[in-house]
């Protein structure tokens, strides 16, 4: 894994001068990840446009809500993924340039918002 800085992207329709170089390092993603999870986003999309069609079509509540939990569990699925690049990359990075503490602490504290 390449560490390097990468600037934020600005908010849609929103013109801002973006900073030279975010605060914390990025660790690249492996080769088709970052296509994975701009697929995997997509396909929540759409479920997401999907719920809306089904609440417009005034459809059985029931079925509305399997599809809200399908999302749900597909957010998770997820946030489990960027976790799991997290923690074995820019955590493992902070590690071994002595930052692993502060690291630790980001870790567990975004850990803790997926346990409410």
């Amino acid at each position: 894994m390449t560490l390097q800085h990468k600037a934020p992207a600005p908010a849609r329709g929103k013109a801002r001068a973006r900073p030279a170089r975010p605060s914390h390092p990025v660790v690249e993603r492996a080769q088709g990840e970052a296509a994975a999870l701009s697929k995997r986003l997509n396909r929540i999309e759409g479920q997401v446009r999907g719920i809306a069609r089904m609440i417009e079509e005034d459809r059985y509540c029931v079925d509305v809500l399997t599809q809200v939990s399908a999302v749900q569990s597909a957010l998770d699925a997820l946030a489990r993924k960027l976790l799991e690049h997290h923690l074995h990359g820019c955590v493992a990075q902070a590690l071994r340039s002595g930052d692993g503490a502060s690291a630790i602490d980001e870790a567990l504290a975004v850990i803790r918002k997926f346990g409410r």
